[in-house]
């Protein structure tokens, strides 16, 4: 395929004013093939099958970086979800130390975040799995960056409320342990969790995967953004195309990098997520995009239509480009890692309910948002059962990653530095549901789930 000097221009436009970049590239790793009855021969074939492999990826997409001149931020591994390979070591104490090998395979490769410390739970627990939720508290507060994930549920199997009913207790705990409540921002609770999500906190590599592969996550909102205030005049259908053709370039050139490193690491490419995730920097902000469309500030009405209809342009684009769309595709709307949402939480137009409404369209759900520390473990329970209700319902993706920050009232904010950012303390509703989910059990699959 040729280029013309039109669209060389472009792209380094993009690069250097409007934040594109490759947000990350994600190696995926099995471990079942670690396992051994010996706990520390366990643990130091996970080390090595780690740390091999990652100092590879890094090594191998900083070269890209300088080929290309786009930004390779972040290189994360994700593993097997570990509960499946602890089955015959499933002990808290041991939980965490395969925590801290994780760790330091990771620090010692130079990766920022490893992903897979979770379990599937959406039809009931194994022993596994339930002493890992009660290790989670402790694998946070004794590392820096395993992240972890709770799968409680799908469309076709409903939704575990019995697991659902243990992470109050976990997060709570979780929070106290950690500085700021940060060990909570690395825990998310799924619904319908993709095996090939490259972006944190929930990647994991899934049972359905090769031994090794390859995922990118690609992000452009300032691209958008821009593009969407070149187009103040168009109709709607007008500007859904002018964010197809931008999502479609953004997610060519991903691919051209993705598969390129894949190759040179001799592993399967897997997918391109083309969700756009925001940050803090100036003019990467969802909200921005939102306000940009004409809507007033981020979470008034208005708001939901436009979310819908970023993310129906976002992937229409994203599908035209490639073949291999996945993970989390669309999207991210989280609270602390968007400015333009801190703002909108801060001035008071963006609230939790409509933030829970705008899940029902965006590729994610409740993202990174701070409440009181004293709020009950009932109602984080209550909060997370409801977002994930959306998710089943809808034959979607769906997850919750809620900050219940100690000694932080309403109006307060948390800081959580780097990439995590900012968060305002939001307000809860006061009213009691804890009765309903005591109920426990599993919340019926839907009657969309009988297809075959």
């Amino acid at each position: 395929m040729s280029f013309t000097v039109d669209e060389v221009f472009e792209t380094a436009g993009m690069i250097l004013y409007h934040n594109l970049n490759i947000r990350t590239t994600t190696l995926g790793i099995n471990l079942k093939d670690c396992v051994a009855s010996d706990f520390d021969a366990f643990t130091g074939n996970v080390y090595h099958a780690i740390r091999d492999d990652a100092v590879r990826l890094v090594a191998e997409a900083k070269k890209l970086e300088v080929k290309y001149g786009i930004p390779i931020v972040n290189k994360r591994i994700a593993v097997t979800p570990v509960s499946l390979v602890m089955e015959t070591h499933a002990a808290v104490d041991r939980y965490v130390a395969l925590a801290k090998v994780l760790d330091r395979a990771a620090r010692d490769a130079g990766v920022d975040f490893i992903g897979g410390f979770g379990a599937l739970v959406q039809k009931g627990m194994t022993r596994a799995a339930e002493v890992l939720i009660e290790a989670l508290p402790e694998v946070f507060r004794e590392t820096e960056r395993v992240c972890g994930f709770l799968n409680v549920g799908t469309n076709t199997a409903g939704m575990n409320l019995d697991a659902v009913n243990l992470l109050g207790p976990m997060l709570k705990k979780t929070a106290a342990a950690t500085r700021n409540a940060v060990g909570c921002a690395k825990f998310v609770a799924f619904v319908n969790a993709p095996e090939d999500n490259p972006f944190m906190a929930g990647a994991f590599h899934g049972v359905g995967e090769p031994d090794r592969s390859l995922n990118i996550g690609i992000s452009g909102p300032g691209v958008v953004r821009s593009v969407v205030e070149q187009n103040t005049d168009c109709d709607l259908t007008a500007l859904s195309e002018v964010i197809k053709r931008t999502v479609f370039k953004i997610t060519r050139g991903g691919e051209l990098i993705g598969r390129e490193l894949a190759k040179n690491l001799a592993v399967p490419f897997g997918i391109v997520d083309i969700s756009l995730a925001p940050t803090t920097a100036e003019g990467d902000s969802i909200a921005d995009i939102i306000e940009a469309f004409g809507v007033g500030p981020a979470g008034t009405h208005g708001t939901t239509m436009a979310v819908a209809l970023l993310m129906d342009a976002v992937k229409k684009g994203g599908a035209m480009a490639s073949g291999n769309i996945g993970g989390l595709s669309g999207t991210f709307i989280p609270i602390s890692e968007d400015r333009g949402m801190i703002e909108a939480v801060k001035r008071g137009s963006l609230s939790l309910d409509k933030l829970e409404a705008l899940t029902a369209v965006c590729s994610v759900g409740l993202d990174m948002f701070a409440v009181p520390g004293d709020v009950p473990e009932e109602t984080i329970n209550a909060i997370i059962a409801d977002e994930l209700a959306i998710g089943v319902i809808n034959n979607k993706t769906a997850a919750v990653r809620i900050i219940p920050v100690p000694g932080k009232k309403v109006g307060d904010s948390v800081d959580f530095g780097g990439l995590l950012g900012e968060a305002p303390i939001m307000r809860v509703n006061p009213f009691p549901s804890g009765a309903f989910l005591k109920r426990g059990g599993r919340m019926p699959a839907p009657i969309t789930s009988l297809r075959n």
